[in-house]
């Protein structure tokens, strides 16, 4: 099985519809829905990742998460956050293009590669890759500003808002699923050492 960080493929963030700023609430609650739709499917597509055993399946799983995710996006752009966290919507949306984008490569690189070696050896797996070291970063720096705004007594009135955003988003993005070792996301697994029967 192929080495795989399943937090970046299922962060399908911030989604919703638009129409007008939300409230606090509502927005969170916005969240919760998506995530109740998107997230499950995700996983789906994650598990089938995770079981590739050739580029070309890996390609075809990952075509059908951009899918996914141009959805999250498209619904994302037309949603409008509340003035004190609009800069943490921006900066989960920002990634989330980003991603869809190196997704994209990432499938049809896939499907013309001939073998595991050269698919690992990519720029676009190698893309991949650094996304998912940004994607950690974005966890680190969306906690640290939901604090920060925690701190300026933005949600004294909704005292529940920061755990309850905090999680919704921490599920979104995969933030507890990123592996400690990025860089051997898809690396080809070695044959296995056969025993030297003349000794």
């Amino acid at each position: 099985m192929r080495r795989l960080m399943a937090g970046l493929v299922v962060g399908l963030i911030l989604s919703g519809c638009g129409g007008g700023s939300l409230t606090l609430t509502g927005y969170v609650d916005r969240l919760n829905a998506i995530n109740d739709r998107t997230v499950p499917q995700a996983e789906v597509l994650i598990s089938e990742l995770e079981r590739a055993t050739t580029p070309g399946e890996a390609g075809a799983a990952m075509e059908r998460m951009t899918a996914l995710r141009i959805e999250s996006v498209e619904a994302t752009e037309v949603l409008v956050p509340p003035e004190p966290i609009a800069d943490l919507h921006e900066l989960t949306l920002s990634w989330e293009k980003r991603l869809l984008s190196i997704e994209e490569s990432f499938a049809v690189r896939a499907g013309t590669v001939l073998g595991w070696e050269e698919f690992f050896e990519s720029l676009e797996v190698e893309a991949y890759r650094a996304a998912l070291v940004e994607g950690k970063q974005v966890c680190t720096e969306f906690q640290a500003r939901l604090d920060a705004t925690a701190d300026r007594g933005v949600f004294a009135d909704t005292p529940w808002i920061p755990t309850a955003l905090s999680e919704v988003v921490e599920a979104r993005l995969g933030c507890d699923l990123f592996p400690e070792d990025p860089e051997n996301v898809f690396r080809p697994v070695p044959p296995p050492t056969v025993p030297d029967a003349s000794g």
